[in-house]
């Protein structure tokens, strides 16, 4: 199986480098909002949508311009790559996937450009138009596979990185018979259908002292101080810190599930709704269930698993999984309830585990059987 894989690396460029890589960032950053602008000006005054091709024409004119002869120092590739992304942008809005686009602020966004061509590793470095020195990079897992592009950031802590894109072979993981229903939580992160939990480490909870602190720290400093710029890199750490420990938490849990279990099924939680609960937003937020269920799905497509999510509205709590008795007096506090049709004890979680289980196996026979009836027909 072709799949394309991203390895992340960190790179260490030289003062020159730094400077053309902040080029660059300010380069890529001012042609989104340019065009951005553009392309809303030609609608709203002239009812006229403009596309990448549009915007390439314009920026080798504007490339032309003496006022923007510098855009020139930089990578030509990486500034188209711009306009195709923005052109994305805009393509997801009107398929409703995602807001407008946005103008990008310095010092708000994450600094990053991309370089779709002329890509190569040696000798530990990086090679990339307009770095014919080459930069050093740490290469800790081999990559493998044809080099698509490589993106270059930087984090609000200075560090740069290379995320390498590459169409890679992927062996899948060993097939298995096993099948599981996961039910999220805030006490739990998640909870299997066959009584396996995962904790939620509460990250924040354990730097709450430290970022408090640091964030004090920072309010007495004062704005545009070289003081403040440096308080807010030691905010930035450990907010970067925690940031680093939830991923590396959720891979873990994630590749444990797909790796004992062939059908995963999820719930299709409303999770920008929970946030605006600000009793529990920050549970939440921390929690990242959002990530979670896109790394399940990810891996559920690379190993070939069954990935099914149910419709948020089902009522898997409420449910007695053992007569599908609907509790409607069910409260967010009660942990245990007796079900009085059966007489059976459930515990919440694992109950709303089960039923997700027994609803993805509905889905997934149901979609079979409109196959089947297609293939006849």
């Amino acid at each position: 199986m072709l799949v394309n894989k991203t390895y992340k690396y960190r790179i260490y460029p030289n003062k020159d480098q730094i400077v053309l890589l902040l080029k660059h960032f300010g380069a890529t950053r001012f042609v989104w909002n340019y065009f951005l602008d553009l392309r809303k000006i030609s609608y709203l005054e002239n009812k006229k949508s403009l596309n990448f091709y549009d915007n390439s024409k314009q920026l080798t004119l504007l490339k032309q311009n003496k006022n923007f002869k510098w855009l020139n120092e930089v990578n030509s590739q990486a500034l188209q790559a711009t306009l195709k992304d923005l052109d994305t942008a805009y393509g997801r809005f009107f398929k409703k996937q995602s807001m407008f686009p946005k103008f990008k602020a310095k010092y708000k966004h994450i600094d990053s450009f991309r370089c779709p061509q002329n890509i190569k590793t040696q000798h530990k470095k990086l090679f990339i138009p307009k770095f014919t020195e080459g930069i050093q990079i740490i290469i800790d897992r081999e990559i493998t596979g044809r080099m698509l592009f490589v993106t270059i950031s930087k984090t609000s802590t200075n560090k740069f990185f290379a995320a390498i894109t590459c169409e890679a072979e992927h062996i899948p993981l060993q097939s298995t018979t096993n099948k599981v229903g996961i039910d999220l939580g805030i006490k739990n992160l998640a909870v299997c259908s066959n009584g396996e939990k995962f904790s939620n480490p509460k990250i924040i909870n354990k730097y709450a002292k430290q970022l408090a602190y640091e964030q004090k720290q920072l309010a007495k400093k004062q704005k545009g101080s070289g003081k403040r710029l440096k308080q807010k890199k030691k905010v930035a750490i450990v907010y970067e810190t925690i940031k680093n420990i939830r991923k590396d938490n959720l891979h873990k849990i994630t590749h444990s599930i797909i790796k004992q279990n062939n059908i995963i099924v999820v719930e299709n939680l409303n999770i920008q709704g929970m946030i605006k609960n600000h009793y529990l937003a920050k549970a939440i937020s921390d929690v990242s269930w959002c990530m979670f269920t896109k790394q399940l799905e990810y891996k559920s497509q690379w190993n070939e698993r069954n990935f099914v999510k149910i419709d948020r509205w089902f009522p898997s709590s409420k449910t007695c999984n053992n007569c599908n008795f609907i509790n409607q007096n069910l409260k967010l506090q009660d942990r245990e309830w007796i079900c009085p049709k059966c007489n059976i004890i459930l515990d919440r979680d694992l109950n709303a585990a089960k039923n997700i289980l027994n609803q993805g196996l509905k889905i997934l026979s149901d979609s079979e059987i409109k196959s089947d009836i297609k293939e006849n027909t």
